[in-house]
């Protein structure tokens, strides 16, 4: 497979946009365009299967490991692999390049192409440029303009040919036919754009008026399939997984590796009357429950079947929306209101108007449970507008390393009979310990 990677020299510059719209323009080729997502993000990867029609994967070395990367790579499947970047090229985590798009580029081999918004800019676009060429051994072989008028592409093209040693691809004009809109956590989810069919033809009819896809595709280059050994050993049991308009955000290898160890069941909190029928673990994913809350109250029959479920004893694992789910109540983004939930945990979930311990941390179990083995170790990512009140048991200590050395700590994730629940969302291939542990994968995943 070829590949190549959309980045950017920050973050709003357009790179989801004009990564969908060259995955437009290839797919309408003929192509078989696989995605990938530089970091955590689960919305862009959403917008990618929209339009390539094959699930979107991420590739964050802090969450999964370099081995994690490449397996999550060789397991694309298409004749073109577009990678999107996350913020700038070089932000990594704290001040450093570490887990950027720029250590993917390297740690796969794979060119990048820049997409940049030169807004007040002609000349000093060009610096711009070269600095981040010169800046760390990234092979950088072109640039996309964002959101510019034919007449300026060509005066900063002129300029970029002039005085820097990169491809100048095309560009995007203006056009508010094509724009996403976004809410208090980022981009709207694909699921929610009425109109995104509409909105992406429309782009991929711009990339193609103005991008060479034909000089483009030259760049792309062919990768070697790297070793995978992130597999389990099916235990024949049914997972229960939550997934609609409320629960969406789910790594595609987690899902895989839960669907070796037997049957993954999907089901909806949403529309659905209860769980499915003898299932051995149910997975509540992260998503939008504070969107969705008036709905998800009036559904009492699955509300009270999850409650009897886990106070009979269920295995089950619930990240950031799922653990909000779980706790009695949620108050809505308003704050005028509050919506009942399962009540399993007793507490209350609070929005607010700022992220709340954002960024990559590293949790340790420390507290004895019987899910978990204390002393376990994994890297996991919070992206969160709320908090919670409660006074059940935690069982995680949290350590975020800061960028001038110092160290913020805080106590996260709660546990009762045999559930789990946390904000921190965690990638499998991280720490298959974890996994193994929270389906108790070597008793044979039952109870």
């Amino acid at each position: 497979m070829k590949s190549i990677i959309i980045s950017s020299d920050s973050s709003g510059s357009g790179k989801t946009t004009v990564t969908i719209g060259i995955m437009k323009a290839l797919t309408e080729r003929g192509f078989t365009v696989q995605g990938y997502k530089v970091g955590p993000d689960y919305i862009d990867t959403a917008f990618h299967e929209k339009i390539t029609r094959i699930p979107s994967r991420n590739l964050d070395i802090f969450l999964m490991g370099e081995e994690g990367v490449r397996a999550s790579y060789s397991r694309g499947n298409g004749d073109i692999g577009i990678v999107e970047g996350v913020m700038g090229l070089y932000d990594g985590k704290g001040i450093g390049t570490k887990y950027s798009t720029a250590h993917v580029s390297k740690l796969l081999n794979l060119p990048v192409i820049l997409v940049m918004n030169p807004k007040g800019k002609s000349t000093t676009i060009c610096a711009e440029i070269n600095g981040m060429i010169d800046f760390e051994s990234v092979n950088i072989v072109g640039v996309i303009l964002n959101n510019v008028s034919k007449s300026y592409y060509n005066l900063i093209k002129a300029a970029i040919n002039k005085n820097c040693n990169v491809e100048v691809f095309g560009f995007i004009p203006k056009d508010n036919r094509v724009s996403l809109k976004s809410r208090h956590l980022g981009l709207i989810q694909s699921s929610e754009v009425t109109d995104l069919d509409s909105r992406v033809d429309i782009l991929g009819k711009l990339i193609v008026e103005n991008i060479d896809i034909d000089r483009m595709l030259e760049y792309f280059k062919e990768t070697q399939d790297y070793e995978d050994r992130f597999h389990l050993k099916s235990k024949d049991m049914k997972i229960a997984v939550a997934y609609d308009e409320a629960f969406s955000f789910y790594y595609k290898e987690n899902l895989e590796l839960l669907n070796e160890l037997g049957e993954i069941i999907f089901f909806s909190p949403i529309h659905d009357e209860k769980l499915p029928e003898n299932i051995d673990f149910l997975y509540l994913g992260g998503g939008y429950p504070e969107v969705f809350i008036e709905v998800l109250s009036k559904n009492k029959t699955m509300i009270w079947d999850i409650r009897e479920k886990l106070n009979s004893g269920l295995r089950c694992y619930a990240e950031c929306g799922g653990l909000m789910y779980l706790m009695d109540e949620i108050q809505n983004v308003k704050g005028d209101k509050s919506f009942d939930m399962v009540g399993f945990f007793k507490g209350k979930v609070f929005m607010s108007d700022k992220l709340h311990n954002f960024g990559y941390s590293s949790v340790e179990v420390v507290k004895y449970n019987q899910l978990l083995k204390s002393g376990i170790k994994i890297n996991c990512h919070e992206f969160h507008k709320s908090y919670i009140r409660s006074m059940e048991n935690r069982v995680y200590e949290v350590t975020k390393k800061m960028y001038d050395g110092s160290e913020k700590k805080w106590e996260c994730g709660y546990y009762k009979n045999n559930t789990l629940a946390a904000y921190a969302h965690v990638h499998f291939f991280g720490n298959m310990d974890f996994i193994k542990d929270i389906v108790n994968y070597n008793s044979g995943g039952k109870l």
